[in-house]
């Protein structure tokens, strides 16, 4: 007998419990995606319709802990939906934290010029560009897998004519200033532990920064010294236990440190002005 939309989404639900925080949103994300319709969509007018086949096949991928992003192939992020896979780190709303500090010190006019350091899917340079429709932007990353879905990002978003990509180190080789300067590094501590859906699916290197997690922080500090307009700012993230080990690098450098916390108030951002 065939089961409802309904009757899936609750079954799935408390089979998911196991495995994620949020079970229910993640059986009705699947389960849109399964239809071929917006969770919305499905919401008010296909919960009575048949189950799909498909969405057994997802359901089983998510209860092996592979994160629903990595499922669907895409994630929300500030004003902007992008292309994610294994290659990039899945944006997360605690990032838009550093777009919320460029917001209010910018304001509507907006920086000119924005460089997104380990741009990776290109979440933080894209959701800018998209915020000041007259800036450009850099997208610097070191895996050319993680410049290709940047790319496609920007060519799906309409932006690729603003936006530009590279493959390096940090910030090594490129010649600035720029107004705002948009990083979100490693900075899990070697040897953490990470829940299942993130340790055993999300690129490594995007998450791991030596025995304290502040190894990427050194390297970029005198990169964003070097780089940032005078009356500019850099935004970094950090990990909520960091503010005061990672702060101390960027002052060092000369740099006006400044810390702003996330919607939890946890510390999660540097502020950093020349």
């Amino acid at each position: 007998m065939e089961r409802s939309v309904r009757a899936a989404l609750a079954a799935a639900t408390s089979r998911l419990a196991a495995v994620s925080g949020t079970p229910r949103l993640d059986a009705e994300l699947l389960m849109a995606e399964a239809l071929g319709v917006t969770r919305e969509t499905m919401l008010l007018s296909r919960l009575d319709d048949a189950a799909p086949a498909l969405f057994e096949t997802l359901l089983a991928r998510r209860l092996a802990h592979e994160p629903v992003a990595y499922i669907t192939g895409r994630r929300g992020f500030w004003t902007i939906e992008l292309e994610v896979g294994p290659a990039v780190l899945i944006p997360r709303p605690d990032s838009e934290t550093l777009i919320e500090a460029a917001v209010e010190r910018f304001g509507t006019g907006g920086p000119r010029t924005v460089l997104d350091l380990g741009t990776g899917s290109g979440a933080l340079l894209l959701a800018a560009l998209d915020e000041w429709p007259a800036a450009t932007g850099h997208g610097r990353d070191a895996s050319p897998d993680a410049l290709a879905v940047a790319a496609r990002n920007a060519a799906r978003l309409g932006l690729a004519e603003r936006a530009t990509f590279s493959l390096g180190d940090w910030g090594a080789g490129l010649d600035g200033p720029f107004d705002l300067i948009l990083a979100n590094p490693p900075y899990v501590a070697a040897g953490a532990e990470l829940p299942a859906d993130v340790a055993g699916w999300e690129p490594e290197a995007a998450l791991y920064a030596g025995t304290d997690g502040c190894e990427d922080h050194r390297r970029l500090a005198p990169e964003i010294a070097r780089l940032l307009a005078p009356g500019g700012l850099a935004c970094v993230e950090i990990g909520f236990t960091q503010a005061e080990a990672a702060g101390i690098l960027f002052a060092r450098q000369g740099l006006e440190v400044v810390v702003r916390k996330d919607l939890a108030g946890r510390d999660r951002c540097l502020l950093l002005r020349r």
